[in-house]
């Protein structure tokens, strides 16, 4: 009669210890608490480890004992891929890496869609506190994870939320400064192209009452400044036309930048809410064989690389900064009960996109 295949069992800490003739605790603290033990001894247990084949204490046991994670979670309203495609949230991302590489946590991504209402991943996030990065302020995964007893850091928006720190820009101000330098060349006949100012997909016009109920405070604060800025030079702004797009990409700026051109050829200036929608706006001039800034001066928000090598002029705010004090806010909160808000600098960047509006009245056709 063929017997069983002879298969060994994998070793237990257990068994281990009995392997090398030490305690439990000693082959724990080499993997948990390895300041404890000398390093000829760790690198004895570890090698016994790996020969009799213990994988480690079970990750998920340890995290129910000492009820600690060991990761800081991610929140972010989007695809996961546009963590990785956006320049913005790829700069911050790694400035939050660097913090939690330097305080030895783990960072887990919990992307989710903006038109998905399930908040089950925020629920089921194994993690000792959440970032929060630039959601609106209705957004039904950002009250779920206010509702988990753990500390939380937004990035960007929401604003004032009560008992949560905050990092961000003057968004409003660093718009003042662009607007400024927009009205100083000579521009009134300004247009915009923005992003998504709310829940629900939107794309088209955004008219005052949607601008005034948006419910994200950055591109609210963005458009203000803006405001303002020509307000300065007695431009009314219901005469200033802003379409809005759902997606934030290149081909959502270049889609937004032709709709607003057609519907306004008078325009002399394209002022975007983001460097990406700029992007696009640029590719569309270039289609269209319009000269930047002779024909159309057009301006971002940002300050990301692929910006600055077009010499896109605009708002250039630190964005690894921004993800490198989030992450230490939140992992540096230690009994702190008072909230921190941290606003940092921006600069604006004057690039070869902005000029003095084209002399003669001729408009554009062809749209």
């Amino acid at each position: 009669m063929s017997g069983l295949p002879n298969v060994r069992r994998p070793a237990t800490l257990a068994s281990l210890a009995a392997e090398l003739g030490v305690s439990r605790t000693t082959v724990s603290n080499a993997y948990n608490r390895p300041d404890q033990l000398s390093a000829p001894l760790r690198a004895r247990v570890l090698e016994a480890a790996r020969r009799l084949g213990y994988p480690g204490p079970d990750p998920v046991a340890r995290s129910l004992r000492t009820r600690k994670a060991g990761a800081v979670g991610l929140l972010l309203t989007e695809a996961l891929s546009y963590a990785f495609r956006d320049p913005a949230v790829t700069g911050f991302l790694e400035g939050l890496a660097l913090a939690c590489e330097q305080a030895g946590q783990g960072l887990l991504l919990v992307p989710v869609s903006p038109e998905q209402v399930d908040v089950t991943a925020v629920h089921q996030a194994g993690v000792d506190g959440f970032v929060v990065y630039s959601v609106r302020e209705d957004d039904p995964h950002f009250l779920a994870v206010l509702e988990r007893p753990v500390p939380t850091v937004v990035c960007d928006q929401p604003h004032n939320v009560e008992g949560v720190d905050r990092v961000g820009v003057d968004d409003r101000a660093g718009m003042l400064g662009l607007a400024r330098h927009l009205a100083g060349l000579g521009h009134r006949r300004v247009g915009v192209v923005c992003m998504r100012l709310a829940a629900g997909r939107h794309d088209g016009p955004a008219l005052v009452e949607r601008q005034r109920n948006a419910t994200y405070p950055v591109q609210r604060d963005r458009l203000a400044g803006l405001r303002d800025g020509l307000a300065e030079v007695g431009v009314a702004w219901a005469d200033v036309p802003v379409i809005e797009r759902f997606e934030h990409s290149v081909d959502a700026g270049r889609d937004g930048a032709q709709e607003l051109l057609a519907a306004h050829p008078e325009l002399t200036a394209v002022v975007c809410t983001s460097d990406i929608l700029a992007l696009g706006a640029l590719g569309l001039a270039a289609d269209k064989g319009l000269s930047v800034p002779g024909d159309l001066t057009i301006t971002g928000f940002d300050g990301v690389p692929e910006a600055e090598r077009a010499g896109l002029t605009t708002v250039r705010q630190p964005v690894l900064e921004k993800g490198r004090v989030a992450g230490e806010m939140l992992l540096q909160r230690g009994d702190r009960n008072r909230p921190r808000r941290v606003t940092l600098p921006t600069e604006l960047i004057i690039g070869t996109t902005s000029g003095a509006p084209r002399g003669d009245q001729r408009f554009f056709s062809g749209w």
